[in-house]
């Protein structure tokens, strides 16, 4: 059988650059393991596939009905249309179209169901014994993750767990060894290490997610894999301060909500406004929804999104924006100018958007470009506030 060529895969809609590939050695590792455990597809796992390149690899080699779950719905898109592109897609009707639409047969092309997509649940886990994991930054996703295995997968289930080594923490192994038994590191290959834990210790307590805190006046909601946890970042905090100033609007949006700060307190400011809070995270869905039901809001919608493009152009008479600067690992302001991108298509003429970045970025020149006059409302040592106008 011919080696999976991870050449063909890409990361779009995800940012697309010279400097940033749609899979790592870590992914070859993890692949090279599962094939040789001999477990079946069936009985696999994929978390944290950034772009499908396990999961296709492990499918290409002939193993159906690998369960995967992918925390940002833009590795859930490119995973789809990698799938697409190379004839192994999930068993959905939209992805049987793409498939269609890729294969060189036209609509009665090939199609075989070879996938599932998942959330972090048991439908994810139960059966499973072999769970293959890049690890997440964050020590508490990888928690929340650990637990989830430790609740619903089979009793002899073996986690293989990797990441590049530069950032790898003895953390990691902590929190697996609290669910573990045993948590063996491998032998560093192309600056990846993989982590193989066997020995699963059942949870006899509830799940340590979602965690929560009280602030003034607003109660955050987190799940594991949240930025910032249950957190006021200080990019919010500072954009925070200025929302009393911020118009009353017909329809608000927050794009990249988070764990849903902004939209909860603008919500409770304008209770008569409709809104809309959107992230490309399950996790941040996840915890933003909460957010809501603690603080007993019901004028916010919360939706997994990309950039919103799922709402209607000129949905909004408000935007509400503190966007990323960081693509996984990678320094990279072109996750940023996206969502200021997406902020010009989603606000209506006239309308508004205020966006809170670091002050070392060059997001006015980009905010005024591509929404209209942008003036600085409020600086700090770290962080810019800025108005802009949709022209």
């Amino acid at each position: 059988m011919p080696e999976f060529d991870f050449t063909r895969l890409r990361r779009a809609p995800d940012v697309e650059a010279p400097n940033l590939q749609a899979w790592d050695a870590t992914d070859e590792l993890l692949v090279r393991e599962a094939l040789a455990t001999g477990i079946r597809g069936d009985e696999i796992a994929v978390i944290g596939d950034a772009y499908g390149a396990i999961t296709l690899a492990l499918t290409d080699a002939g193993m159906p009905g690998i369960r995967v779950h992918q925390d940002l719905v833009t590795g859930r898109r490119a995973l789809a249309r990698n799938a697409a592109a190379l004839g192994l897609t999930d068993g959905t009707d939209a992805a049987r179209r793409a498939a269609a639409e890729h294969a060189d047969g036209g609509a009665d092309g090939p199609w075989v169901p070879t996938f599932e997509q998942h959330e972090l649940d048991e439908r994810l886990l139960t059966g499973i014994r072999l769970v293959l994991l890049q690890l997440p930054k964050a020590l508490a996703e990888l928690e929340e993750i650990a637990d989830a295995i430790a609740r619903w997968a089979q009793p002899d289930v073996v986690l293989i767990a990797g990441g590049r080594v530069k950032h790898m923490s003895l953390g990691q192994n902590d929190v697996l060894g609290r669910y573990f038994a045993e948590v063996q590191p491998q032998r560093a290959e192309r600056k990846s290490r993989l982590l193989v834990a066997r020995g699963l210790r059942r949870p006899d307590g509830p799940p340590p997610f979602p965690v929560s805190t009280a602030h003034p006046g607003l109660t955050l909601c987190a799940y594991g894999g949240a930025f910032a946890g249950d957190r006021i970042d200080i990019g919010t905090r500072v954009l925070l301060e200025v929302l009393p100033d911020i118009r009353s609007a017909e329809v608000a949006i927050d794009l990249g909500c988070g764990t849903g700060a902004l939209a909860a307190t603008y919500a409770m400011q304008h209770p008569a406004s409709r809104v809309i809070a959107t992230d490309r995270s399950a996790a941040a869905v996840r915890s933003a929804r909460a957010t809501m039901a603690a603080n007993g809001l019901e004028n916010v919608t919360v939706t997994l999104d990309d950039a919103g493009s799922e709402l209607p152009v000129g949905t909004a008479d408000l935007v509400l924006l503190n966007p990323p600067f960081h693509l996984g690992s990678a320094v990279d302001e072109a996750a940023g100018h996206r969502l200021i991108q997406a902020a010009a298509r989603l606000t209506r003429p006239g309308g508004e958007v205020w966006t809170v970045f670091n002050s070392h970025l060059d997001h006015r020149r980009i905010l005024q470009r591509e929404v209209g006059p942008t003036e600085q409302v409020e600086r700090t040592p770290k962080f810019i506030v800025t108005k802009s106008t949709k022209r």
